[in-house]
């Protein structure tokens, strides 16, 4: 089928600024869609118009309809870039589509600040949660994000700040490529700037205290960053069960008895496409685990309250699936169950009813059976010893 549906960038500058190729799409269009902004930036059109509602799924019925006739899509930028094209392209077959893209805010903010885009991180807060930023704020990062609205600076400044990075450059750039464009400059300490553009690109040069909060990129994270009940796997355990699971890039792990959320929170800070739901059918400890989802930078972070294996059910196949404490018979046969060929399993154990349960399924199913000790210096007098904690006993497996 030939394309029927054209999507277009367009700049702050409007119809002016269009390409010869996009003028004509939009002269020839029976129906043009967009954002209001969008809409009165190109001014009078013999087409009809549909403004965007919200949700932005619900045009697509009407955009449905048009099946065939020429109509147009106006996107910010590029429509592939953060934009709307994505959500289209889940609906319309790419050989109905036609793009004519525009330069995104990220590629006209790198060219103001003369950033090489290759090396920055390069994200939306724009209908996304804020607290999405939080393991990119790497030292001497340098970061270009979409604000949400005219709030969305002075928030990013008072969120460095108090995470002692109150040093770091903050560059606020509104109406970029248009005639009221603007650019300035601020250290997230001394934020001070007033009636900003709700339509602004934030660009941020990090710079972290000694004391900084800052997420490494190693698993194991220290257990005082988790807010936690003593329903927590300790950090050196934490960090030999991540190893085990192997988290691989967008996939999705079942953290059963998630307790704090340690596991599926550092399974998800592994790659910003990865995806974890945390079953936990304590609610206090469930509401916990959306606060430490929070902090540490995973909002998408999905919870489950209830118990296992009742709760696994209508969930998609996972990638992975770690229980880290409490299993019986029926759940380690339900979760087995639910793994796909080529998915792993990752149990730990304490006590020596689930260790037994371990030893069974290791005969059974093969793996890897090890036993973890980890010990800690404690004062012994004048002196120190080595206190050990409880030791841990740990199956994992890949299903045949």
């Amino acid at each position: 089928m030939r394309p029927w549906l054209s999507i277009v960038g367009v700049g702050e500058e409007g119809f002016a600024a269009l390409s010869p190729a996009a003028r004509t799409l939009l002269e020839q269009a029976t129906l043009i869609v967009g954002g209001a902004r969008h809409l009165a930036l190109i001014g009078d059109t013999a087409a009809k118009r549909l403004q965007w509602p919200s949700p932005l799924s619900d045009a697509i019925p009407q955009i449905l309809v048009q099946r065939g006739e020429p109509t147009v899509v106006l996107a910010s930028g590029d429509p592939f870039f953060y934009g709307v094209g994505d959500l289209l392209s889940r609906h319309i077959t790419s050989e109905e589509i036609f793009c004519v893209p525009s330069p995104s805010a990220f590629s006209l903010a790198a060219a103001r600040l003369k950033w090489s885009q290759q090396d920055c991180a390069l994200i939306s807060l724009h209908g996304r949660a804020f607290e999405r930023i939080a393991p990119y704020l790497q030292p001497r990062a340098r970061i270009i994000a979409l604000s949400w609205d005219e709030t969305t600076p002075a928030r990013l400044a008072e969120y460095l700040d108090a995470r002692g990075m109150g040093d770091s450059r903050l560059h606020v750039l509104e109406h970029l490529g248009g005639p009221n464009e603007r650019m300035r400059e601020t250290s997230a300490k001394d934020f001070r700037f007033n009636e900003v553009a709700a339509l602004n690109t934030v660009a941020i040069e990090v710079q972290a205290d000694s004391g900084a909060r800052i997420i490494p990129l190693a698993p194991g994270l220290p257990d005082d960053w988790f807010e936690n009940d003593g329903q927590l796997t300790k950090r050196e355990i934490r960090a030999v069960t991540l190893s085990a699971l192997a988290p691989r890039k967008g996939e999705t792990l079942w953290d059963i008895g998630a307790g704090s959320g340690s596991i599926s929170i550092e399974w998800m800070l592994r790659d910003p496409a990865n995806r974890a739901v945390a079953i936990e059918r304590d609610a206090e400890r469930a509401a916990r685990i959306s606060l430490n989802a929070l902090a540490l930078g995973v909002p998408d972070l999905r919870i489950l309250t209830g118990a296992a294996p009742q709760a696994l059910a209508g969930l998609a196949p996972p990638d992975a699936i770690f229980i880290g404490g409490g299993a019986d018979g029926q759940m380690l046969q339900s979760a087995w169950s639910a793994l796909p060929g080529g998915a792993r399993i990752v149990v730990n154990a304490v006590t020596i009813e689930t260790q037994a349960l371990l030893s069974q399924n290791y005969a059974e199913k093969g793996g890897e059976l090890i036993h973890l000790q980890i010990s800690r210096a404690r004062p012994v007098g004048r002196f120190h010893g080595l206190d050990p904690a409880m030791a841990v006993m740990q199956w994992r497996a890949t299903k045949p």
